[in-house]
């Protein structure tokens, strides 16, 4: 039964994944799990870099062969993946930190630290809409149908329309709204700053439940079909039972009590996810307990992606860390088998598609690498 669950765990998550291949928003799919759709070569090597000027804090979007990007700056680019050619760029007129570009529909959604949405044509770079927040965005969008759905420091969860960028519904919370909400079943999911995990129905922004985290919350919840999974600033990883309504199991490293900022990633029967111990973790997604760590030389609060091996090739989880190094680890044993030194600390999480992985570091250089 063990084994049958864990087969069906990771058929969700895959069938839950983009169908092309792409990656077209933070942490891959709307569902947060940060799993690849598709797979990377044994070698990995850079193919090009590009310089976006400041620091690269949010996290690349890749669909249909282009990758969007954005920085301190306040640039929002595209480029071409294969190359690295810059495509068209767009100037939001604020810094962008944390917020990672959504592409749907020929769109690119993201938010900035002067708390406006932007959204803008792929094709182009032309501004389709702006909607202004009352405060700064860290939050990543996700789009639901007719919906973009982000969070501001404002204490709200925002509804957009897709077409006009006007509000169709508005979540109050009573603390920031830092994290990326989660989508399935058509429920939102969020995981609060006010230490509340909280369900709210996409149709008319109406909560189903809540449940108490018992601390502040900056990550974002990876879900599957019966749980949620995020960090919190208690210095613990929950596991939240989305069908009990409650907190199934809490993991807390006997020596090492740091913060969780970074959001984990979920496959089968393993969640992964990094913390300011300077460690990757990965726990048993049914208990929480610890099957193995991987030590870093700086805390880590680049998410995790979790690509799966092909041609006989092991499963492998690639991250971040502020010691400059971009590992990829066995994702069964936790050894390290690759790892290239970026030259400064990288806390955007990677994104993976068509053969390639793009990520960006702290002084500004986007990387891709391929074979």
């Amino acid at each position: 039964m063990r084994i049958l669950m864990a087969f069906l765990s990771a058929a969700l998550v895959m069938a839950q994944s983009p169908a092309n291949g792409d990656w077209p928003q933070f942490r891959g799919n709307p569902q947060l799990t940060g799993v690849a759709s598709s797979t990377l070569p044994a070698n990995l090597r850079p193919v090009w870099t590009f310089d976006m000027g400041e620091s690269i804090e949010s996290s690349a979007a890749i669909v249909n062969g282009t990758v969007y990007a954005a920085a301190m700056s306040g640039d929002l680019v595209a480029l071409d993946l294969n190359t690295g050619k810059l495509k068209w760029r767009y100037k939001t007129g604020a810094e962008i930190g944390e917020s990672s570009p959504a592409v749907s529909g020929g769109v690119v959604y993201i938010g900035d630290l002067a708390g406006t949405v932007h959204a803008v044509s792929a094709a182009d770079g032309k501004l389709i809409w702006t909607h202004k927040t009352g405060s700064e965005i860290k939050s990543s969008p996700v789009v639901s149908g007719d919906k973009v759905l982000i969070g501001s420091y404002d204490s709200r969860l925002y509804a957009l329309s897709v077409k006009t960028g006007k509000p169709v519904w508005t979540f109050q919370t009573t603390a920031q709204v830092h994290s990326t909400p989660g989508l399935a079943n058509g429920v939102t999911f969020v995981a609060g700053c006010d230490e509340i995990f909280h369900a709210i129905r996409v149709s008319d922004g109406k909560e189903v439940y809540q449940i108490a985290s018992q601390a502040y919350t900056g990550a974002s919840p990876a879900l599957t079909a019966t749980m949620a999974f995020f960090g919190t600033f208690d210095n613990q990883v929950l596991g939240v039972s989305l069908a009990q309504k409650k907190v199934v199991w809490r993991y807390e490293h006997p020596q090492r009590k740091f913060p969780f900022y970074a959001s984990p990633a979920v496959f089968a029967d393993r969640v992964y996810v990094g913390g300011r111990d300077k460690m990757l973790h990965c726990l048993n997604t049914k208990n929480g307990k610890p099957l193995w760590t991987f030590m870093t030389k700086a805390r880590i609060e680049s998410s995790p992606v979790y690509v799966k091996g092909a041609d006989g090739q092991a499963d492998r989880v690639f991250f971040g860390s502020n010691d400059g190094r971009i590992y990829a680890l066995d994702a069964v044993s936790g050894k390290k088998v690759w790892e290239y030194e970026a030259g400064a600390g990288l806390s955007a999480s990677p994104a993976v598609a068509a053969g390639r992985l793009v990520i960006g570091s702290q002084d500004g250089k986007l990387f891709a690498f391929g074979e």
